[in-house]
């Protein structure tokens, strides 16, 4: 078997359910070796690896996770989720789809660019986390609370998360939306069910509200970004008996965004639907991550030459689906791109990848090192 395949499958044995490593960190700086510049980057529960080759600019990021999500009933698994399974041509094992495939090809792919390479133009990157898939906040966003302190610059950013849907690089994520959470609460007055007049029902103050907002068109989208979807994931009342009307409603919410829109601007306009009604309420707001959208430049223009070279065509590019940590990234000025394998299984029972599918997925990689250096030198 190849070497993207061999370390993919020593990953997906470390059990690295977020935000534990696992040990999968360690495994990689002890693969690169010490050409690479080690430096770990913890806070409280979670390890972030920087594994850095040169000191001059421009600098390239590989970027990617080694947590994964939990496998859930293992039973279920046709293969133990955590043993790294081979059959039909394909790998299985949790985090094989997302990502410690894409996380190893783009480590062998550093280690053989170097090799060639040993005085290239430039420096080269690797940062690894294990929070990616669960709280996301001791990873990628502390250290680049640290990157913002130090000055550090980085020019260009490839996260290793499975773009692709089809086939392989028929797909860049070129942007993400931004996603605003929110809980609301909406307060009446409990009472018996018998004597509405004597009470205040938060579910019918906020039913005619909920409807507008359903209704309410935010945006019809832009060339790149789909229309503002707000969706309602949560609504719960009462207090357990069909006789009692509730004192309080709580309801969940998300928005996905475009560029077109702030959390602000979301805010301000969902708030404005309370305004002219009599109702009690209360909104706690969370912004998880701003739109971000890479504009057509040296990379993107890199990355498709190289896609075009190697497997002759030229990839999609998007900006759909959910997140991922390249919104943290993007706020430095950074050309950001996600480029990886096919994310069909992603979070399943039985997540697999293609084997025939990790090799190329190196060699993409290894190009984009080799263009984009060979450029600014």
């Amino acid at each position: 078997m190849t070497e993207v395949f061999n370390l993919t499958s020593e990953l997906i044995k470390r059990r690295s359910v977020t935000p534990d490593d696992g040990g999968c960190l360690q495994l990689i700086l002890d693969y690169l070796g010490p050409d690479f510049k080690a430096e770990w980057l913890n806070f409280e529960d979670t390890k972030n690896l920087l594994l850095t080759h040169g000191e001059q600019a421009p600098h390239l990021m590989l970027l990617g996770h080694v947590d994964v999500v939990p496998a859930g009933d293992e039973t279920a698994w046709t293969s133990p989720a955590f043993e790294a399974s081979l059959r039909d041509g394909k790998l299985y094992g949790r985090g094989a789809c997302d990502m410690k495939s894409g996380v190893a090809a783009m480590a062998v792919a550093l280690k053989r660019y170097v090799l060639n390479n040993p005085a290239h133009s430039g420096s080269i990157s690797l940062l690894l986390t294990s929070d990616e898939e669960g709280s996301n906040k001791n990873g990628i966003p502390k250290v680049v609370e640290e990157f913002n302190k130090r000055g550090t610059k980085i020019d260009y950013c490839i996260v290793g998360e499975p773009t692709s849907k089809e086939a392989l690089a028929d797909t860049i994520k070129i942007g993400r939306r931004g996603t605003l959470s929110g809980i609301l609460k909406v307060f009446g007055v409990q009472g018996h069910i018998a004597y509405p007049h004597l009470a205040d029902n938060p579910i019918h103050r906020f039913a005619p509200i909920l409807e507008k907002l359903c209704k309410h068109c935010w945006d019809k989208g832009n060339q790149f970004f789909a229309p503002t979807s707000l969706q309602f994931s949560n609504i719960n009342s009462g207090v357990g008996a069909t006789n009692v009307i509730p004192a309080q409603l709580e309801a969940k919410f998300n928005f996905r965004f475009s560029t077109i829109h702030t959390p602000d601007s979301l805010i301000k306009t969902f708030e404005s639907f309370f305004e002219s009604e009599e109702i009690k309420y209360e909104i706690f707001w969370e912004p998880r991550g701003l739109p971000f959208l890479t504009k057509k430049g040296k990379l993107i223009e890199a990355v498709q030459k190289v896609i075009q070279s190697q497997l002759g065509k030229e990839a999609k590019l998007d900006t759909g689906g959910g997140t991922s940590d390249a919104r943290f990234i993007a706020p430095l000025g950074t050309e950001v791109i996600e480029l990886g394998l096919r994310g069909e299984s992603m979070h399943k029972v039985d997540e697999f990848v293609r084997i025939e599918e990790l090799e190329p997925l190196a060699n993409l990689y290894g190009e984009i090192l080799e263009r984009i250096l060979a450029k600014e030198s």
